[in-house]
């Protein structure tokens, strides 16, 4: 048989770039820095109550996290005061708007013993002992108290000082632990500022400067809720500008308001009655979890804080002092996680999702071109929810038969194919059930591949399917294809394992 040089050298080119590239991103990203699974990921949250919320989901799916870091930070809605009678004012902040000029004030919404953190880790605590009956990947509670810290929290937008925060976000950033640092910034990102000032200030007249920065900047994944405190345009991009910095967007919406235009099949999930049963009313950390007209506050008197009354129309908080700036809700109702879309990538439900930022998940996914952009994205709210109100359910479950667990499903062979245009492809899939439950399958393709085309999928309801590539397949082009395994249990819940298929330009290249 005679071969094309030509073709056969480009060929291996490809394989070998590829190869490259994957190889690349399973050390970068699959190998934990210690016993606890995951991706390694510190937290930094201000205490606004959506705040409160994200960090009761995120502590349970801790088990597939490695939490380095939980710190209080500052924004330009929440922060303390240095306790000096200093008097702080930013045009154009929260307390700047609606109409009132409320500062210079020595504060802004924040309680004097704040411990919003504290509080929800010590829930976790309480519920340990049944979450490890579920998972021996639960990290125990004390190992949790010992990474909480105090950040830049005395002014919005200050990064003129070290913290106890920002040391410890700067000596993760400075370790040798191999693989990706994500780093959140549920409030301001002053206290990751500051780390970041504290690093270029010790290196930056050294011999040792390039290289660390070049490390930091390789390490780092900045996973923002917005810029909070104008930290991140001020100083961080223009002093470290190869930091990646991940906004998600068209991923379901977590947030406040989410049930003003849910769909259908999300609305059920945001209902007084779904909370109560599998939210609020679920043990420790439910009862932390804030709903509408739920009687609490994060800070006593905020007049911005109105969701906790109940049974008041809009015009009579106003006429209480409230800035009210979304519709009043039925009590017992969703509030909102307004910060969960940062987290919700790092998952390990089979989606991926951290590994890249267009991969996408139940956070959404990073910049796609706009072809992709006007596709309808996943949704996988329902999911989502689900996942999140059966651990809720181990939380109050000592007895592992008396919850459901999520199914294992797998993909056989290789996650990563090479393959060319006009070709079959025979799809193999298998997943177990913890509980015994009946497992359902579905293939599908996530618009997320650079082959802009949709693929058809013969079986697409079984373990089993098969796909060809379609003749218009460029060299280069990928193809992203998700096993979708949901079992049948109470809440039902459901897996993931995705398929990247990656198009060459010679036929009959080796798989």
């Amino acid at each position: 048989m005679k071969i094309n040089s030509k073709y056969y050298i480009r060929g291996l080119f490809i394989c070998i770039c590829i190869l490259t590239l994957f190889l690349f991103a399973n050390f970068s990203f699959a190998q934990p820095s210690s016993n606890q699974p995951g991706p390694r990921i510190i937290i930094t949250a201000d205490p606004e109550l959506d705040d409160n919320n994200s960090l009761i989901r995120l502590l349970l799916y801790s088990n597939e996290l490695n939490i380095e870091g939980l710190v209080y930070a500052s924004s330009q809605f929440h922060w303390k005061g240095d306790g000096k009678g200093t008097r702080w004012y930013v045009p154009g902040r929260e307390y700047d708007r609606f109409g009132l000029k409320l500062c210079p004030c020595e504060s802004w919404r924040w309680r004097n013993d704040e411990r919003f953190i504290h509080d929800i880790v010590e829930a976790y605590a309480k519920v340990y002992p049944n979450l490890k009956r579920h998972d021996q990947n639960y990290p125990d509670p004390q190992d949790l108290i010992s990474k909480i810290r105090y950040g830049n929290i005395d002014f919005d937008g200050d990064y003129s000082k070290d913290s106890p925060g920002s040391d410890l976000i700067k000596s993760l950033m400075l370790d040798e632990k191999p693989g990706k640092l994500f780093i959140t910034a549920w409030g301001g990102h002053s206290t990751i500022a500051r780390a970041l000032k504290s690093i270029q200030d010790q290196y930056e007249f050294t011999l040792a400067w390039e290289a660390v920065k070049k490390k930091i900047s390789r390490k780092i994944i900045l996973l923002p809720s917005g810029d909070q405190d104008d930290t991140y345009a001020n100083y961080i991009k223009p002093n470290w500008p190869d930091i990646e910095y991940r906004q998600f967007t068209a991923g379901p919406n977590y947030g406040y308001g989410a049930q003003l235009n849910a769909k259908p099949e999300d609305s059920v999930f945001l209902t007084p009655s779904w909370m109560k049963k599998n939210v609020s009313e679920r043990g420790a950390l439910g009862s932390l979890y804030r709903v509408w007209g739920d009687g609490k506050q994060m800070v006593k008197n905020d007049i911005m804080d109105y969701f906790g009354m109940a049974n008041y129309s809009t015009e009579t908080l106003k006429k209480m002092g409230y800035v009210v700036w979304m519709p009043v809700q039925p009590k017992g109702s969703w509030l909102g996680e307004g910060d969960n879309y940062t987290f919700m990538n790092m998952l390990g439900n089979g989606l991926r999702a951290y590994e890249f930022d267009f991969y996408g998940g139940w956070g959404g996914h990073g910049p796609v071109s706009q072809a992709q952009k006007d596709l309808p994205y996943p949704n996988f709210f329902p999911q989502a929810q689900r996942d999140f109100a059966a651990r809720l359910k181990w939380s109050v479950s000592p007895a592992f038969s008396n919850a459901n667990h999520k199914p294992i499903v797998n993909i056989e062979g290789p996650l990563h194919v090479l393959t060319t245009a006009n070709q079959k492809i025979r799809l193999n899939g298998n997943a177990t059930d913890p509980d015994g439950n009946k497992v359902s399958f579905r293939w599908w393709q996530f618009m997320v591949g650079t082959y802009p085309g949709k693929i058809m999928i013969t079986n697409s309801g079984s373990a089993q399917a098969e796909i060809t590539i379609p003749k218009d397949a460029g060299a280069g082009q990928t193809i992203h294809l998700i096993l979708e395994a949901t079992d049948n249990g109470t809440p039902q819940l459901t897996s993931y394992q995705r398929l990247i298929i990656t198009v060459g330009d010679k036929p009959n290249w080796p798989l």
